[in-house]
This record gives structure tokens, sequence and C-alpha cells, in this order.
């Protein structure tokens, strides 16, 4: 499934799997409330108020001199300090602010991420691009704004659907009664369920009929699925979510094979992949943040079915520029002993090449862990905010603010993409070097994620630890930012033409296998041990 979907399906695990904490003292507002009293203790001493006489003057002009202790500067320093604390104890007073401010130190990280290359780094990028790469031609950046252009606003349509899931489902009458928990799961594991079974099929049909033709399918199966939620008919809303699932798997993989087919026919563009991959990510996370805004303005006017509607009409505009601006491409059959890939074939392939089996696994086990992180970050702050603020007088006050802890989360993934883009392009990193880089801190922050919503955290601090909890988990999606123009570069490095949709979709089977069997277990395994499972996948 796509994240956006996770991402919707962990609000829903939000709504039903929330504990909460026990209480523990408001030592921010304690300190915040200090700080202003001794800065205003301070100022008193210092700076004396107007004197009658001249012998007042003088006598508090000497009660100030005396006032001032040895060492005046590291006074007002201290001062200084009490002041800044405030601040930043203010910028943390609330959930809210504290993300708000999270959000803002992410763009500001990103902005000069993105800037260093002109400062420093200009002399370095020029040798790195004159040494490894030809000049981008006008046709390069032409099939990057043809495929861009489409893959924004494909994404754009499966970003609207993600914040509203579990409401619209949710909002359904069966028998009279609303929509229990379990139809609602089911009802998400259909989704994955399609995704694996059907995968390697509609992948082969890509491949031997059209990347361009897969893509256009995933248009109108995907418009199907978002229909489906006007529906009150349940039969109706599970064959939606099995048209949305094998939507996914076309999503997936037919328009990067549309590109890298394009890319190998056109001069000097398999040069540039990893820019255009990384570009396409980048934005992705903008479109992720601006689709929210427009899915919860559509459900104010329209229900939960709203944000559904908007993304038919991206769908469909979609579908309209990849007919204008896309030709059609095949698989290259040239190396394959049939005129069209088979299933077989691809598996063949896979068993007589390590580094695809490579690929292949990065895929598989860091979707999977990216997956299961996704439903289980909802209950995991909303448990350490209930305990780092526990001592805030009002519940309001305290409420996790989910729409800004996600755009924080794409603002990490833009970090991670302008990184990408930094390493390669600046550095010259070779992109196996950085995706190592990135599966190693993957691997740390998501095992430090683990360990700070486990009961041995609480044993060995007292306490959750809001703060690196958060760090955790923005400094995994960073790596989530690094991983999609990573692996999309290594496939078109690799994985051959000839079964590309193919065997994209043959490591989707024990991904989403993996996803729904610690989905069923939640209740055994807990926040923690989802997340212990991540990690030993990655």
């Amino acid at each position: 499934m796509t994240t956006s979907m996770s991402t919707s399906a962990s609000t829903s695990v939000a709504a039903f799997s929330f504990s909460s904490a026990a209480p523990v003292s408001s030592r921010s507002n304690y300190l915040y409330h200090s700080s202003k009293k001794t800065l205003s203790h301070h100022r008193h001493v210092i700076i004396p108020t107007q004197s009658r006489s001249k012998k007042q003057g003088s006598q508090q002009q000497l009660h100030m001199a005396l006032s001032l202790p040895r060492g005046g500067a590291a006074a007002v320093s201290a001062v200084v300090a009490e002041g800044t604390s405030s601040v930043f104890q203010t910028m943390a007073a609330t959930p809210t602010n504290l993300f708000h401010t999270a959000l803002v130190a992410l763009g500001v990280a990103t902005a000069l991420l993105k800037l260093l290359p002109r400062v420093v780094g200009s002399s370095v990028e020029s040798s790195v691009e004159a040494s490894s790469k030809t000049p981008k031609s006008a046709a390069v950046k032409s099939l990057q704004r043809r495929f861009l252009a489409v893959f924004w606003l494909l994404r754009c349509a499966d970003w609207l659907q993600g914040p509203y899931f579990y409401e619209v489902y949710a909002s359904k009458l069966f028998g009279g009664k609303p929509a229990s928990m379990g139809v609602i799961s089911k009802l998400f594991l259909t989704g994955f369920a399609s995704t694996a079974v059907f995968g390697p099929f509609v992948g082969r049909a890509a491949d031997a009929r059209g990347r361009k033709l897969g893509t256009l399918a995933f248009t109108a199966l995907y418009a199907v699925g978002a229909c489906s939620t006007k529906s009150p008919v349940l039969w109706a809303l599970l064959l939606g979510r099995v048209a949305s699932g094998i939507g996914t798997s076309l999503l997936f993989s037919a328009p990067e094979s549309w590109l890298v087919g394009e890319a190998q026919t056109t001069e000097g563009a398999m040069d540039y992949l990893g820019d255009t991959f990384g570009m396409a990510y980048a934005g992705d996370s903008l479109v992720a943040i601006a689709a929210g805004q427009l899915a919860a303005l559509a459900a104010s006017k329209r229900g939960p079915t709203g944000p559904f509607e908007l993304s038919v009409g991206f769908l469909g505009l979609g579908a309209l520029l990849t007919s204008l601006l896309w030709k059609e491409n095949v698989a290259d059959t040239s190396s394959s002993s049939s005129k069209q890939p088979s299933i077989k074939e691809a598996v063949d392939v896979i068993r007589a090449d390590p580094k695809i089996i490579m690929v292949g696994a990065t895929q598989s086990l860091f979707e999977a862990a990216m997956y299961i992180f996704v439903l289980q970050w909802p209950p995991a702050i909303s448990k350490a905010v209930s305990s780092a603020f526990a001592g805030v007088s009002t519940s309001t006050a305290t409420a996790t603010p989910y729409g800004t802890v996600f755009s924080c989360f794409m603002a990490s993934c833009l970090l991670g993409s302008t990184m990408f883009g930094f390493l390669g392009n600046v550095m010259g990193c070779a992109t196996e070097t950085s995706a190592s880089f990135m599966l190693a801190l993957a691997t740390v922050a998501m095992g430090g994620a683990a360990f700070f919503t486990s009961p041995l955290n609480t044993m060995v601090t007292g306490m959750p630890l809001l703060g690196a909890l958060v760090a955790s988990l923005f400094a995994f999606e960073a790596c989530v930012g690094m991983y999609f123009p990573s692996i999309g570069t290594l496939r078109s490095k690799y994985v051959p033409d000839s079964h590309r949709s193919v065997i994209m979709n043959l490591w989707g089977i024990p991904l989403n296998v993996l996803v729904v069997s610690v989905f069923l277990g939640i209740h055994k395994l807990g926040i923690s041990g989802a997340l212990s499972i991540s990690t030993a996948s990655l």
C-alpha cells in the first residue's frame, strides 16, 4: 500500500489504541515562571529607579554598585541566558508550540542544506558533474518535466485519500450500527492483500502492454476505489479496496518503469536519473503537505468523502497529462526467451543475480518497516505527549496535533531527499554508499524509537522521553526521504528493463505479508514490539 494509505491507517490505529500515561510533574511550567521572576529580580537590582534628590541618587548609585556581584559581565550573561531559556520554554509550553517549532527548524535546516552548495560547494559540484555527467540537454529537461508533472498529480491524488481513510469508513452504517473496528480493519487489510496477490500480474501486464497504459489503468482503478466510498454497501466498499490495492501496485511500478524506459532512449538521461528521482520525492513531500490542507478543506465542505471526490479530479487531470505528454514504451525483451515477460522468467532473473536480490530485499524490508512505523507513530506520540504535558491544566492544550506532526514528518522527508541530492550531486557520493549510510541511520533511529516506547525505557529513565522519541521518528522519516530516490536509482541500475515492473511487484509480496502479520498481532506485540520488528527488518 502507499504511504498515504498507511498514514490514514495510522489515524485509525490512533483512534482506538491510545493508552493513558502516568502523570509527571509540570516542570516546564515551573521553569518558565521561575525564569520570569529571576529576570525581574535582576532588573530591579541592576537598574535603580529615578531618585528624588541628589542624596537619594548617590545612595542608590552606591546601592547599585554594591548590588552588582563580582564579574558583572557574568551576571548579565546569566540574565540573557535565563531570558533565552524562557523563550525556549514558551516554544515548548504546549504540544502544538513544540511541533510548530520543530517544523520551522526542519524547514530552516533544509533551506541551509539546499543553499550550502552555492556557498562552499560550487567548485566541488562543477568538478563532479564535469567528471561524471554530460551537460543536461533539452531532451533530458523535457523528460523530467513530462514525468514530474504527471507523477506529482498522481501522488497528490493518493495523498488526498490518506488522512480520511479511517473516518470515511467509520461514518458508514451497517445494519443500523456504525462500522466496527473489525470491519474497518478488514477493509484496510483487503487493500494490502490485493496488492500482494495481484501485484505481479499487473506488473507483468504493464511490462508487456505498456507502462503508459499501466499508469492510465492506475488512475481508473484508484478512481473506482475513491468513488466506492460514497456507497453504504459493504461489498461495494470491499470491491473498491480491491481496486485501490491493484492500483497501488501500478502506482509504484508503472510510472517509474516508464521513466527508466524513456531514459534509456534519451541521450544523457540515464546520468540524471538520480537527480530526477531526487526532484520527484523532494516535491512529493511538499505535495503531501499541500494535499493534507486540501483534504481538510474538502472534508469541511463535503464531509469525509470530500477528499476522495477531490482525488478523482486530480486522477482525471493526471490521466489527461499522461495521454498528452507520454508516449508508450514496453519492456525490452531482447534478452528474454519470450516476446512477453512472464512471472517465472522474472523469478529466474532474480535468482541469477545477487545484486537484484539485494536491491529487492532492501525494498521489501525497508518498506515493511516504514508501513509498520506509520501504523504505530500516532499512539506512540500520543502517549509520550500525554506524559510530558500531564501537568498542563487543560486537556485541549495537551492534545496531540497530528496534522502538525504529519507536516513535520513530510518536512523530514524533504530534508532527506535534499540530503540525497547533496551527497550525490555535490559530494560525488555513489548511491550504494549513501544508501548504506541511510540504512544504518534508519536502523539506529528505529531502534531508538522502539526503546523509548518500551517499558525498559521507563525503568531506566523513570519517564517517557518525548524529545528523544520525536528525534528518533524525525530521523527515520529523513531516511525515508533518502530511501525513495535511492531505491529508484538502484533499481534503474540493476533491475533489467525486460521484467522491471514484474520484479518490483514480486518483492511486494513479502513486504505485504510482513505488514499484515504485524497488524494482526498488534495487540500482543504492542507499540514497542512492532517497532522492534521494524528495527529487525532494517
